[in-house]
């Protein structure tokens, strides 16, 4: 395994030392590990890359585990691994699909990787879908969320199902009290990268103060100063999430919403559009603060105060992913106080006393109905798109190409002109339909 051609591949420059020294615990010791580090960081790619050089491509069976806390780290942990390009099966196992649908593409794939959500484990190990008598690895990212004690019952059962664990790796942006007996830790290294503060210096905070106790206008003053680039709003209830969003749409601007009460492939769709730069502003709960991997958000709003100190790193930790620089921002209603875990006073940031129209984000994106079922490959969408759509290298961004059907990123200007050459004509010699999703 060339780890060089790897992290080309993932367009990485090179290993941070949190990374270097936890792959150096997982390939050069029997050590359990413990990784501690903020959000943002990179502690994906510290335990993937040592574990795929230590999985056996030959050995046909399931070797490793990673437990996540949502399906959403799920499947971007798993679809790293896959951009990895190192040879070894992989799946990503999580609720919102039916268990048969994801029992079929195991016995399809024979996976020897799993990306899984405790119960959805459980529920397939339960089931006979898989078997782990050849599992060596176990990791649990994001462990202090899984290992809460509301968690208990699902991770004891995880952990039970893998009797011959000889490695254990937990990573986390935030720490537990302790880890639980029946986690079955050996002797342990303890890597901790958190500083006193917990947020990098590269983010920025600021505080901004609505004059009225509805801070609605405030926001939409807030966002339409930042102009073309990418914010994540958050909110602490669904209802509220809805309410804002509207609003904001009702203004002009292109918005996605996130959070539990929406069906996983809305849930995927919202997030997908984000990072592929078709919407530049997110309204979502906490459960966008944890398991999403956008490198490029620019801002971070506290439209709700952070519920406690950990909902507030992960919030932060949106932003500045890597070594980017990023903002956050406090908005206040007039009776509202920093928490007490805030222990600095943010920098004051002047809401503008007029706006123009509210900034729309340069790309949009297009649903093309061919995929890997029909041999498509992202050359062959970019080639259309020049080809036969009279676009540039530089009006495209982001190609993804799905087994039955293919998304491209295109300039928002272009797009109509994109979709009319396109009817009739064909993509690999196949017939195809070009559509805005909206």
């Amino acid at each position: 395994m060339k780890i060089q051609e790897i992290l080309d591949r993932l367009n990485v420059k090179s290993l941070n030392k949190m990374q270097y020294q936890a792959g150096d615990v997982m390939v050069n010791t029997d050590n359990d590990l413990v990784v501690l580090s903020a959000t943002g960081s990179g502690k994906t790619l510290a335990y993937l890359l040592p574990l795929a050089g230590m999985l056996n491509p030959k050995l046909d069976k399931l070797q490793a585990v990673v437990i996540v806390p949502g399906r959403e780290l799920a499947l971007q942990s798993y679809e790293v691994f896959v951009h990895m390009g190192c040879g070894i099966r992989s799946m990503a196992l999580y609720g919102g699909r039916t268990t048969m649908e994801e029992h079929r593409n195991i016995q399809k794939t024979n996976p020897q990787i799993v990306f899984a959500t405790p119960g959805r484990f459980n529920d397939h190990f339960g089931k006979g879908n898989i078997v782990t008598d050849n599992v060596r690895y176990l990791v649990i990212d994001e462990f202090d969320k899984c290992l809460k004690m509301g968690f208990h019952d699902e991770m004891r059962a995880v952990i039970n199902s893998l009797s011959f664990v000889e490695k254990r790796v937990l990573l986390s942006a935030t720490d537990t009290d302790e880890i639980p007996n029946f986690v079955n830790m050996g002797k342990v290294t303890r890597l901790d990268f958190l500083t006193d503060t917990q947020i990098p210096d590269r983010i920025n905070i600021f505080m901004t103060r609505s004059k009225e106790k509805d801070k609605l206008n405030a926001l939409y003053f807030l966002l339409c100063s930042f102009g073309e680039s990418s914010s994540i709003v958050f909110l602490n209830y669904r209802d509220s999430v809805n309410r804002v969003a509207n609003y904001l749409s009702d203004k002009g601007f292109i918005v996605s919403s996130f959070h539990g009460g929406l069906d996983q492939k809305a849930r995927e769709n919202a997030i997908y559009k984000f990072s592929n730069g078709s919407v530049n502003v997110l309204v979502g709960t906490d459960l966008a603060s944890r398991g999403l991997d956008i490198p490029d958000v620019d801002n971070i709003v506290h439209y709700h105060l952070p519920i406690g100190e950990e909902e507030y790193i992960h919030r932060v930790g949106r932003t500045g992913r890597w070594q980017a620089k990023g903002r956050a921002f406090f908005l206040l209603a007039p009776d509202e106080q920093l928490p007490e875990y805030v222990k600095f006073t943010p920098e004051i940031y002047l809401l503008p006393s007029s706006v123009k129209t509210p900034p729309q984000p340069r790309m949009v994106t297009l649903y093309i109905g061919k995929g890997k079922k029909d041999k498509i490959s992202k050359g062959d969408v970019l080639g259309f798109l020049c080809k036969v759509g009279g676009l540039n290298g530089c009006d495209i961004g982001r190609i993804d190409v799905k087994e039955r059907c293919s998304y491209a990123a295109v300039n928002r200007d272009k797009w109509k002109f994109v979709v009319e050459r396109s009817v009739g004509e064909k993509l690999k010699g196949i017939k195809t339909v070009v559509e805005l999703i909206k």
